[in-house]
């Protein structure tokens, strides 16, 4: 096989889109530009204008189509897509909330809201739009950003042979632009000299049917000569873009990860630990068998000299054990410490791992498998090779949103069905002013010289003219048009009942109502039947594209996004201050330890594994008063509190207003308490004095009955001690009550204040 060289790489790319623009792409791009066309109200061609001209017609169009596709693209468009990330782990869940600021960052700098509004404005018109998710390397002082943009329909070639609605199967996509040649070097500044050598573009084609004439609109394809800084004309130039899937073999290889220096240290202190009590409980039992053998020398059960290598034999062992046990404790720290980490890496890395005597043991195991990469491949003119490189993600960064899925990459738009019956309505319009125009300025059939012409022509249409006639001919008499035909006022007053029907937005949708009153349950329910068929779009089209959007962002952004950066992120909400609505995100936070190395990260994003999904319904509009009155039946029915009900108003500053109501009710809690609390201190207060009264009476009582058991006291001096006692211990008693009673008062007083 011949080698491929740099100018075949470029020539290659010239060849793929020559191919894929055959006849099928060719008759595609002409009905889809035909349908924008359409939208654009350039709705007649420049021989049927002449034709018009030519029978004395009129040349006006009325265009039902734009306003159809207008509102279909604030339906689809009303709000900013909602990608939601679910993380796989604990840890990538909190990365998860993190990726879905990111991407609400990067659209928001990449301008997302007018970005989609254009591309679903391709889709209804042209029959697909295009996103495309790229790196900006010059953005953030170099460091780059992700970044969203749209790519015209007209400029995307897609393999031919594709049959997957988002072009997933397709063995390329190409894009195919026709540059000024000076705005082609600002872009690529590097390849300044391979650029200047490329001759000008000649396959400038243009499919549509209008005249391009003061008055109708420009599009690209008009423009085939550009205007540099010295005020020269320059050469358009054809780019290629061409991105293609190559399988690429990867290993998913386990790496048993040993600890750092800092972390043998921290591992060696704490063993040390641990040895320490282990030696002094050897060390006593070392003692405690020596004296084992001296009392057993000093009896004479062995000789002294056995009892000496009894006693070195001991200490032998004992260090013996010492030794283990530090190698068990080191042994075990360091397996506990040691991590088995997943890596994913190319198949050329991993030789070099493999080949590597220091690191081939910390591999535990290894699965080789293929996996698909986007290899881009760009030139400009016929043979200049500019780059090739090999993007780390595994789908296209180029994503379609067709309106009607045709089985091919030629998807048809929603203009396409209305052109007939937007043609038939003109036709009738034209009809109808064209025999009015007859009715209202009357023809005159007359023998020749029997009139002054230019006189005729001038006065035959004004009231009240006097037109003379020469004597001895005939009186001129007027040619009455036809009358028309009914059936034209039938296909006018039906023609905006069929672009509905076609179309699927009724005219409710527009605005338009012959009702004089409409509630809000009436405005949900148009709102409801209505939107079907757009529902139907979003649910099967659009969201999935979005969804498949998000994950080719996820990948980009994971990628590039490499390093310890912070997000300021602007989230609008009414009623809060400048500085509330913004909010800072932080990833790739490295973490260190007490020696100062980094020792991991947190929220490390480029290796956090989540999943993207759309928040269905996220960009369809809501009826804001048809909501709120159902959310005030539900505050009605105690379902919601009022602080719920403000929350979803678009009254101002409502932040403060639900402060200032949690305010008001914490106060109503506090005085609710508070009477709870007086109304006790009240009952006290009674409980006290009927214990008061008791007492006097109990003590009343036990007197009465220590008189009576006065005879049977042994003296007179016990009597007295006992009514002493007595005395002393109501007295004690009621001093207490007191003081009890005094204390309530108080705070009775204190909380009424």
């Amino acid at each position: 096989m011949a080698r491929t060289t740099k100018k075949n790489k470029a020539q290659i790319n010239k060849q793929i889109w020559e191919r894929a623009n055959n006849s099928h792409r060719q008759r595609w791009q002409h009905l889809s530009q035909k349908g924008y066309d359409f939208y654009l109200d350039e709705q007649l061609t420049k021989e049927e204008k002449a034709q018009l001209e030519e029978s004395g017609m009129p040349t006006f169009t009325v265009n039902r189509v734009t306003p159809v596709i207008e509102i279909m693209k604030y339906f689809v468009t009303a709000n900013n897509p909602k990608w939601k990330a679910v993380g796989a782990t604990g840890d990538d869940v909190d990365v998860a909330q993190v990726h879905s600021d990111i991407a609400d960052y990067c659209w928001y700098l990449s301008n997302g809201k007018s970005l989609y509004s254009q591309v679903a404005l391709d889709a209804l018109t042209k029959g697909v739009g295009y996103f495309l998710v790229d790196v900006d390397k010059d953005a953030d002082r170099g460091m780059g950003e992700v970044r969203f943009s749209r790519l015209d329909p007209y400029d995307v070639y897609v393999d031919p042979a594709s049959r997957d609605f988002l072009f997933r199967d397709a063995n390329f996509i190409q894009i195919r632009k026709n540059i000024a040649r000076t705005r082609l070097i600002n872009m690529l500044p590097e390849f300044e000299a391979k650029i200047k050598k490329v001759s000008r573009n000649t396959d400038i084609v243009s499919y549509s049917e209008r005249d391009v004439e003061l008055g109708e609109s420009i599009q690209p394809e008009d423009i085939t000569m550009g205007v540099n800084l010295d005020a020269e004309d320059e050469d358009i130039i054809p780019y290629y873009e061409t991105y293609s899937k190559k399988k690429f073999p990867y290993r998913n290889v386990y790496i048993k990860v040993q600890p750092s220096p800092a972390e043998m240290d921290n591992l060696r202190e704490s063993v040390d630990k641990q040895l320490k009590d282990f030696k002094k409980e050897v060390e006593v039992g070392l003692i405690e068998k020596e004296l084992q053998i001296q009392q057993a020398v000093q009896s004479g059960e062995i000789i002294p000299e056995r009892g000496q290598l009894e006693i070195k034999k001991s200490q032998e062992m004992a260090a013996q054990a010492i030794k283990e046990k530090e190698m068990q404790l080191m042994g075990e720290a360091q397996d506990a410490a040691t991590q088995v980490k997943q890596q994913i890496m190319s198949e050329s890395d991993y030789k070099i791992l493999e080949n590597n005597p220091k690191l081939k043991n910390n591999i535990l195991d290894s699965i080789k498998f293929f996996e698909n990469r986007i290899v881009q491949t760009c030139s400009v003119g016929e043979d200049q090779f500019l780059y090739e490189y090999t993007l780390p993600i595994n789908e296209y960064p180029i994503v379609p949103i067709p309106y009607m899925y045709t089985g091919t990459p030629y998807p048809m738009s929603a203009v396409t069905p209305l052109i007939g019956k937007q043609q038939e309505i003109n036709k009738a319009h034209q009809i109808m002013l064209h025999n009015a125009n007859l009715a209202s300025n009357l023809r005159w059939m007359y023998e020749e010289g029997a009139v002054p012409e230019e006189e005729w022509e001038k006065y035959s249409s004004s009231p009240g003219a006097l037109l003379k006639y020469r004597q001895g001919f005939a009186t001129p008499t007027p040619i009455l048009p036809a009358p028309i035909n009914s059936a034209f006022y039938t296909v006018v007053q039906e023609g905006k009942g069929d672009v509905e029907y076609i179309s699927g937005v009724p005219s409710a949708m527009m605005g338009f109502t012959n009702q004089q009153t409409e509630t809000y349950r009436g405005l949900l329910a148009n709102d409801e039947f209505g939107t079907r068929r757009l529902k139907a779009w979003m649910g099967s089209i659009v969201e999935p594209a979005l969804e498949h959007l998000g994950r080719c962002f996820q990948m980009i952004a994971q990628r590039h996004y490499s390093v310890e950066k912070v997000f300021r992120i602007v989230q609008p909400e009414a009623g809060q201050s400048p500085q509330e609505q913004e909010k800072e995100v932080k990833i790739n936070i490295q973490i260190y330890n007490d020696y100062g190395e980094a020792i991991g990260r947190f929220k490390d994003y480029s290796t956090a594994r989540f999943d993207i999904r759309v928040v269905a319904g996220a960009t369809m509009p809501v009826n804001r008063w048809a909501l709120l009155e159902e959310y005030f039946k539900w505050f009605q029915a105690g379902l919601i509190d009022d602080i719920a009900m403000i929350a979803e108003t678009d009254i101002r500053n409502k932040k403060q207003v639900i402060e200032r109501k949690s305010v008001y009710s914490q106060l109503q809690g506090q005085v609710s308490s508070m009477e709870e609390s007086v109304k006790d201190k009240d009952g006290t207060i009674e409980t006290l004095q009927r214990q008061l009264v008791q007492a006097g009476i109990k003590m009343q009582v036990d007197k009465g009955g220590n008189e009576i058991r006065k005879d049977v006291l042994e003296t007179e001096a016990q009597q007295k001690l006992l009514r002493g006692m007595m005395k002393l211990e109501f007295e004690k008693m009621r001093d207490q009550m007191k003081t009890d009673m005094q204390s309530t008062k108080q705070d009775v007083s204190e909380n009424e204040q």
